[in-house]
């Protein structure tokens, strides 16, 4: 059994050969291209803030982002740059999108942890980013598993 979605998106596109099995078959990898790409969305509107904190925006009351602290800078840099490929890796529906969203969304959480000063978060937020990974979790086992 492999857990990948990933090298030719197999997992996810599946066969469908209009049978009515084959067709509720690909029902959990529908859904979970579906998640995907709802959730590559919103990294990207993610890794735009965070650019959008690199450029400055006009009326914004903090200090420009090239006076803050270097951690400051490092924090938001990192997730400038991880968030957006995330993104593009979940839309692709690939394991590396997967797993560098994990990977965002972990090093977010214990960020906020060690700097929340700098990466603020609040218990609702937490709580969605580990409901966002049990689903991942579940979606992406339930696909993988539904051809047997």
């Amino acid at each position: 059994m492999s857990l990948g979605l990933g090298g030719d998106g197999e997992a996810l596109r599946g066969a469908r050969t209009g049978e009515d099995g084959e067709k509720r078959q690909g029902r959990w990898r529908l859904l979970l291209v579906w998640f995907l790409r709802l959730l590559s969305a919103f990294w990207l509107a993610k890794g735009l803030t965070a650019w959008a904190v690199i450029f400055g925006l006009p009326g914004n009351p903090q200090p420009p982002f090239e006076n803050r602290l270097l951690s400051y800078q490092a924090i938001i840099v990192y997730f400038a740059v991880i968030d957006l490929v995330a993104a593009v890796g979940l839309w692709l529906t690939s394991t590396w999108g997967g797993v560098l969203w994990l990977l965002a969304a972990i090093s977010q959480m214990l960020l906020s942890f060690f700097f929340p000063r700098f990466v603020p978060m609040t218990a609702w937020l937490v709580a969605l980013y580990i409901g966002l990974m049990a689903v991942y979790f579940l979606a992406t086992w339930a696909a993988e598993n539904e051809a047997e």
